[in-house]
């Protein structure tokens, strides 16, 4: 079972040649109002990828409520945790050029009051998977990981921020692009190289450290241990939701018991299907696809 405590949100997304320059305007040849958010994304993606996932957040009492859950409701994902409240749900306003780079302003709305409390004692069991990223307030997330003792935790530290060692040695994973973890080896003193932070941190926390490098492929650090799993070549279109499909091919990947190179194998494998499509949600591949991917790298 995969518990899912982050972001709900709907994707405001424009096509466009290229980015605008600041002050400049620029026109867009395509929109689309598009389910998102990195703790919805990570949901559906695990469902999509065969997991049981249940999603705990806030979305407001509006029309833009309606159409976050959609896609997660269409998927079989239990939203009982989801609270409605007064304020707007969260959005995402997302530029993509034509070559499937983007930039993306966030404004969090209900997402800043989702709470630890919507979380039951009940659901945090030794069995389960606590899935987490940082679009609702730290001090919740830290919350909900002093409960979790004994649950298997993973945090996507995303969007970067100062992370507390506390909630570090309190995870069992953590991951992140190499944008993040270059962002946290300042914070943490640890060297910027992606493997060695990995390596490092892991040592440090005594977690499981995996750092997403695009094109690139994935590595993971455990006790000691560094693997790497290439990426395949593909077509970019839309690399809008690649991380948020690793995260939860990999989770989907750990709640059935399999091997951390199995799990990363598949969650690169998620991640690389994903930046083929347009839109985050629109993008998550099935578990079918994830696997005969998978299965070649």
């Amino acid at each position: 079972m995969i518990i899912v405590f982050g972001s709900i949100n709907l994707d405001l997304v424009a096509q466009v040649a290229r980015m605008p320059l600041p002050g400049e305007t620029v026109r867009g040849h395509a929109f689309a109002t598009i389910p998102g958010g990195k703790g919805a994304n990570q949901a559906l993606a695990a469902a999509r990828a065969g997991a049981r996932v249940s999603m705990f957040g806030a979305v407001g009492r509006d029309a833009f409520g309606v159409a976050a859950l959609a896609n997660l409701e269409a998927s079989g994902v239990d939203l009982t945790g989801v609270t409605a409240v007064d304020a707007s749900t969260g959005v995402a306003m997302i530029h993509v050029d034509t070559q499937g780079e983007n930039a993306i302003t966030v404004v969090a709305g209900a997402n800043d009051e989702a709470h630890a409390g919507q979380v039951p004692d009940s659901a945090l069991r030794p069995d389960a998977v606590l899935v987490m990223q940082l679009e609702v307030p730290l001090a919740e997330v830290m919350a909900l990981a002093g409960r979790a003792r004994g649950t298997r935790i993973v945090l996507n530290a995303a969007p970067a921020q100062a992370l507390p060692d506390d909630l570090l040695r309190m995870i069992d994973t953590l991951v992140v692009n190499e944008s993040e973890a270059a962002f946290a080896a300042a914070e943490l003193g640890l060297p910027e190289d992606a493997g060695e932070f990995a390596a490092d941190a892991s040592e440090r926390y005594g977690c499981t450290v995996v750092v997403s490098m695009g094109s690139r492929g994935a590595l993971a650090a455990r006790e000691g241990d560094l693997v790497i799993v290439a990426a395949p070549e593909t077509h970019v279109v839309d690399t809008t939701g690649a991380g948020d499909a690793l995260v939860g091919a990999y989770t989907a990947a750990l709640d059935r018991g399999a091997s951390l190179r199995q799990a990363l194998a598949d969650g690169v494998a998620a991640g690389s299907l994903a930046c083929t499509r347009h839109g985050a949600q629109a993008a998550l591949p099935t578990c079918a696809e994830i696997a005969a991917l998978a299965a070649t790298l």
